[in-house]
């Protein structure tokens, strides 16, 4: 799976525990009609693949989504869930293989004075 959109925020990378467990996180912005804010974490080794990234720049993330139980002391079942980044890269601008842009809605109505050209005497 892929999350794209804009670095929002940056976190620097954090150790935790004994053994050197190692965690960053980033938010990335997606860009669509209502804008998610996705906390994506990066742990271990591929923590050191932000360091080439900073805040406002767009990237394309691959994700896994974790899940996991747990019980609490009462007894209750809870379900944890997180979305883990196992590479990161720019996202470039639109290339010479992609589609140009669609023009904005007015490019496509009709002409006002559609009169003043010639006579159309196609029979279809």
């Amino acid at each position: 799976m892929e999350v794209s959109g804009k670095i929002k925020w940056l976190d620097e990378t954090k150790t935790y525990g004994n053994n050197g467990f190692r965690k960053r996180e980033v938010v990335v912005t997606t860009e669509e009609q209502y804008p998610q804010h996705i906390l994506v974490e990066f742990v271990q080794e591929k923590c050191d693949l932000l360091n080439a990234f900073q805040m406002g720049q767009n990237v394309k993330i691959g994700i896994n989504i974790k899940g996991r139980e747990w019980v609490n002391p009462q007894g209750e079942t809870k379900y944890f869930n997180s979305i883990q980044g196992w590479r990161i890269e720019a996202a470039g601008e639109s290339s010479g293989s992609e589609m140009p842009p669609m023009p904005p809605p007015p490019a496509f109505e009709p002409a006002d004075d559609a009169s003043d050209g010639p006579d159309d005497d196609l029979p279809f």
